[in-house]
């Protein structure tokens, strides 16, 4: 998966614990997917039209009366989901809420190995310097990332690690995803 797609699915909170759970068997309609992501109504029906837009879910005209939709995997969605309940797998419910924000997961993807601050983002074009300080400063609270400072370079300048269950997470997904430079047009 480029890192692109990453940013994208993860854009929506409450995609991969949606793709998580479909993964691990929740049944497709709505109402037991609800039930296992915690997810509010609105940002839900918002993630699970995100998912669809984005090819990894398909809509099912259901059963019954009135019809009971339900959502299934596309191939491209079942091997998302399979990151996903990775993910889910190494994690925590306490962790759930920082792996929903917009940069998170992207950020620790590219955590796999130590990297400076404009090595982080030079793989996301689109994260601001703000953006990324604050992702960086939520996972550091957490425990998830270790801020050092590189005393070699000149003016020193500070070094990120995932650690701890942010090491974790990155060490399931970054095998997984493919970082591109974006090009200079």
């Amino acid at each position: 998966m480029d890192i692109r797609v990453l940013v994208n699915i993860t854009s929506r909170a409450w995609s991969l614990p949606i793709l998580s759970s479909l993964h691990s068997g929740v049944a497709g309609r709505q109402a037991p997917l609800l039930a296992a992501t915690g997810a509010g109504r609105t940002a839900f029906t918002q993630s699970l039209d995100h998912l669809i837009e984005l090819g990894l879910l398909e809509r099912n005209p259901g059963y019954g009366h009135p019809l009971r939709p339900e959502f299934r995997l596309t191939k491209t969605g079942a091997a998302v989901a399979a990151i996903a309940n990775q993910i889910h797998t190494v994690s925590t419910e306490q962790d759930w809420p920082l792996l929903r924000r917009s940069w998170t997961l992207p950020v620790l993807t590219s955590l796999h190995k130590p990297r400076h601050f404009t090595d982080i983002k030079r793989h996301f074009p689109r994260i601001t310097d703000r953006a990324l300080s604050q992702s960086l400063k939520s996972m550091e609270a957490r425990s998830w990332v270790c801020r050092s400072v590189d005393g070699t370079a000149r003016p020193p300048r500070s070094l990120y690690s995932a650690v701890n269950a942010g090491g974790l997470i990155s060490q399931v997904i970054a095998p997984e995803v493919i970082f591109s430079l974006p090009s200079n047009s």
